[in-house]
This record gives structure tokens, sequence and C-alpha cells, in this order.
């Protein structure tokens, strides 16, 4: 993995993570050099199945400033993400099997292709959320704590 251009740090709050896979993405030529810099968000986007075709939505990609006469019309528009159909059948047969979604993780260089990390995710409950930031509570005075018993 390369550099990384974008990443949804919602997603390993608001989700149980399964299993992740690496997609390519379809994109115009402006698209991946607004990528490259960093103007895109993964915030509130997910994926859905068509027609056994796999579509990233509402991922923003701002435009890129120095092609104004070719700029898409739309940032936040659907774009088909490339996966093998064994990944496409397996990812299918979970969603509709277990209640899972596909949620976008992020968006990285590799051997100089844009790739989409999507994980196969099952949401959380509030009280696991809870739980989640009271753990980290503690594990912030623990090491606050070790901290100041080491400058003694």
């Amino acid at each position: 993995m390369g550099k990384q251009f974008c990443y949804n740090k919602k997603a390993r709050f608001e989700y149980f993570i399964e299993e992740t896979f690496e997609a390519g993405i379809v994109l115009e030529g402006s698209e991946v050099k607004s990528i490259r810099e960093g103007a895109c968000n993964l915030a509130d986007s997910f994926c859905y199945i068509k027609n056994g075709e796999v579509f990233v939505k509402n991922m923003h990609i701002g435009y890129y400033n120095r092609s104004a006469a070719f700029n898409t019309k739309d940032t936040k528009r659907d774009r088909k993400l490339l996966l093998t159909k064994r990944e496409i059948s397996k990812i299918a047969g979970k969603i509709n099997e277990k209640g899972m979604t596909l949620i976008p993780i992020s968006v990285y260089d590799k051997n100089n292709l844009i790739k989409v990390e999507v994980a196969l995710c099952k949401g959380k409950h509030t009280y696991d959320k809870k739980k989640v930031l009271a753990e980290k509570d503690t594990k912030r005075e623990m090491d606050r704590e070790i901290k100041r018993h080491m400058e003694r």
C-alpha cells in the first residue's frame, strides 16, 4: 500500500469490520488528480450492488482546479468499483444473508493506481460504542498515571 489519500474515520467506530477487500475504481482524469491532491472524502459513503456490479455512493471528489473545462458536473456521483465476480458474489451473499453492509474504508495508491479498501461491516449498537469510548478513556488515564509515575 502506497500513499493513503483519505480514510473513513467513522467506519471503525460505527461498525464491526468483518472482512476487507481491495477494489479498483473507475474515475475520470481530473478526478484522479483531485484524489492525488487529497480532495476526497468518504464520510457517509457506502457501497451497493446493482446488476452484478458494485458502486460506491456519496463519495465526494472535489473539482480539480486546473481543469475547469473538463470538470464533471457532480462531485458525489456513483462510481463503479472493480472487483472479481467471485468477490462480488461472496459479498452479495453475505449482505443478503446476514444483513451486513459494504463500506469504503480508505482510498490509497498502489503501483500508481488508485485503490479503494472496502469492508463488509455489521452495525454497532449504542452500548457497543459507549463501551469503546469507555475503554479509550481508561487506557488514556492509565497512560497518564504511568507517565506521572515515571517522572517521579
